[in-house]
């Protein structure tokens, strides 16, 4: 029977949304409810839970269990939306839409979306400090994992790449910038998502750098894709809205390079991402799925 990549995504994905559900109401009692809200409203926004779900099939394809990467990929997925309330506030994208619901700020203001970003991340980190959460993995590939999760969110990772987006706005674009943005803001973090199921598999260190490799690699693929479907997309398929890049002469690569010359560059990106696999061979099988999924996706 052929994998059915889109019922695997529907049960990882309830995976996902109970463990958050429950960490969450765990963590946060009446006292906060407006907080908790805030909190809640993005996180059960519609997300795909990408970053779990590669962390989790990272984890497979190396011989653990799925579940072990859980928490894990939970604690990423709380850092994506940390990242996600915070771009769409006035002082950076601006945006008042996110998957087709009105941005959080919009909702609950912009000094509690700013909070519950905050306690996202905050929340995040507690996660990956609580050795009672994971206890298949070691203290060492714990705060192995952590170290991860910190570079691929801090200056090299996420936060420096939107520095970079920002300060490159209405300026001419430069290849090697445009890329060192991917890099950081999109790609590392996506690479963290498949390093961390790798490390809490325990694998040995080849295995775990070809997971970084396919991580970066599809992460590119999905930044790439992201700046054509704004170029392009539907905005009722998309939920937010479109031509914003080019509004606020963001640099994108169908800014560079047009958009059929930019969706031929992510699909190198893919197939470099699924060459990174040939090691694993049918373990890999939802990852290369996966890897398909990115650059067909419309939203």
């Amino acid at each position: 029977m052929p994998f059915d990549l889109k019922e695997y995504l529907k049960s990882r994905q309830e995976w996902c949304n109970e463990y958050i559900a429950r960490y969450v109401d765990m963590r946060c009692d009446d006292s906060f409810a407006l907080l908790r809200d805030a909190m809640n409203y993005s996180l059960f926004a519609g997300g795909k839970r990408v970053r779990p779900i590669l962390a989790m099939g990272a984890c497979r394809a190396c011989g653990g269990r799925e579940k072990d990467a859980l928490p894990f990929g939970v604690a990423l997925e709380m850092v994506h939306t940390f990242s996600l309330i915070h771009d769409d506030l006035p002082s950076m994208d601006d945006d008042d839409y996110r998957r087709g619901k009105p941005s959080n700020h919009k909702i609950y203001g912009e000094a509690h979306a700013i909070l519950a970003g905050d306690a996202l991340l905050a929340e995040a980190f507690r996660m990956l400090a609580c050795p009672d959460l994971y206890p298949p993995v070691t203290p060492e590939a714990g705060l192995e994992i952590m170290r991860e999760v910190a570079e691929a969110t801090g200056v090299t990772g996420m936060v420096g790449g939107q520095s970079l987006d920002l300060i490159s706005e209405n300026k001419p674009i430069v290849e090697d910038r445009l890329y060192l943005m991917h890099l950081c803001k999109t790609a590392r973090f996506i690479a963290c998502s498949t390093v961390t199921g790798a490390i809490a598999a325990g694998a040995e260190k080849a295995k775990i750098e070809a997971m970084r490799q396919y991580g970066l690699e599809i992460g590119l693929a999905f930044q790439i894709v992201d700046d054509c479907l704004n170029a392009v997309g539907d905005e009722k398929v998309m939920g937010k809205a479109t031509g914003s890049d080019a509004e606020r002469g963001k640099a994108t690569y169908p800014a560079l390079y047009g958009v059929e010359k930019s969706r031929e560059i992510a699909r190198g990106h893919v197939d470099k991402a699924v060459e990174a696999l040939a090691d694993f061979a049918d373990k890999a099988e939802i990852l290369r799925a996966i890897a398909l999924y990115i650059i067909e996706r419309d939203r």
